[in-house]
């Protein structure tokens, strides 16, 4: 297994000190070109067409700074990810989070990782929602952590590093395709979530599961997603997943769900489902989520007891 960190603080830095005019091109070529195969594969342009168009940049303004407005204003925020102690803790955090499957008798079939975090937007009304930091793990062999470095956010990143981690390992062995259904995502986001608090307890959970009340996700979460667990095209499963906050940042139809309501529901889910089965977080990462949700349709009638 091969880890490989792109440490983004010395790009930020180079950005920093570039010329106005200049800064764009250079952080799409050296923070967003390793990444080149991700955008690829998730057909992201990795530059527009058109000035304005939608590209790898345009994606990342969503969470993280403009290339344009990367300059010496950002000096403290990006001092608290340029250590050498907070990158080695962070590939500490992906290393042990692969590591558990080998560990489990689980074989990856991706040999090569490249992460990097970037500085994330404290601005910016997505990040706002997600309490300062996010992530993408979803594409094997790429992992990108978000955040506006702070007392509350730091703490918790190897929490999300853990989080996309195990997205990154489920989507080697699960295909994931243009028919992929909201029932699936909300496996993911459970499975995810429910990994990360494995590592490092539920202290760090995520607040797309812990600003979720036991009111609102048992009478109203579980029996809406029920109904739609089959839904697919990411249009119309996003507000369900997110919620319609986030779903109408992404110009989405909202369909009257609280913010990360999939991820809630998926988090108690995979919980009701570790306890019921007796498998290892590692297992129910690659178990399909037909067989996951099979085994667990009480799930969806029982009440669940929060902090229990």
């Amino acid at each position: 297994m091969n880890i490989q960190t792109l440490r983004s603080d010395n790009i930020y830095r180079k950005v920093m000190q570039a010329l106005q005019e200049e800064k764009l091109e250079l952080f799409r070529q050296e923070m967003m070109a390793p990444f080149m195969k991700k955008w690829e594969i998730q057909h992201i342009p990795f530059k527009a067409e058109q000035p304005g168009g939608f590209d790898v940049i345009a994606m990342s303004n969503m969470m993280s700074y403009p290339p344009e407005q990367i300059t010496n204003e950002l000096a403290a925020e990006l001092d608290l990810i340029s250590t050498d102690s907070f990158w080695n803790e962070c590939e500490d955090a992906v290393k042990k989070s692969l590591q558990l499957f080998d560990e489990h008798g689980i074989k990856l079939r991706q040999a090569d990782y490249l992460f990097t975090i970037w500085l994330g937007n404290p601005d910016s009304p997505a990040l706002k929602l997600n309490e300062g930091y996010s992530g993408d793990g979803g594409i094997p062999g790429y992992i990108i952590c978000i955040l506006a470095p702070n007392a509350f956010t730091l703490p918790r990143l190897k929490s999300a590093l853990a989080h996309e981690c195990n997205h990154n390992v489920r989507y080697q062995f699960i295909q994931w395709d243009h028919t992929v259904t909201l029932g699936e995502l909300i496996v993911s986001e459970g499975l995810a979530e429910s990994f990360a608090t494995s590592l490092y307890g539920e202290e760090l959970l995520g607040p797309w599961v812990a600003k979720t009340d036991a009111q609102t996700l048992n009478s109203f979460i579980k029996p809406a997603l029920k109904q739609q667990l089959q839904l697919t095209g990411f249009h119309n499963i996003a507000p369900y997943l997110y919620g319609d906050e986030i779903a109408k940042l992404h110009r989405f139809n909202p369909v009257g769900m609280p913010y990360a309501a999939g991820y809630a529901c998926g988090y108690y889910l995979i919980q009701t489902y570790l306890k019921k089965t007796g498998k290892s977080i590692a297992e129910a990462t690659i178990t399909p989520a037909t067989q996951i949700l099979d085994e667990i349709q009480q799930f969806w009638d029982e009440e669940t007891i929060i902090g229990a």
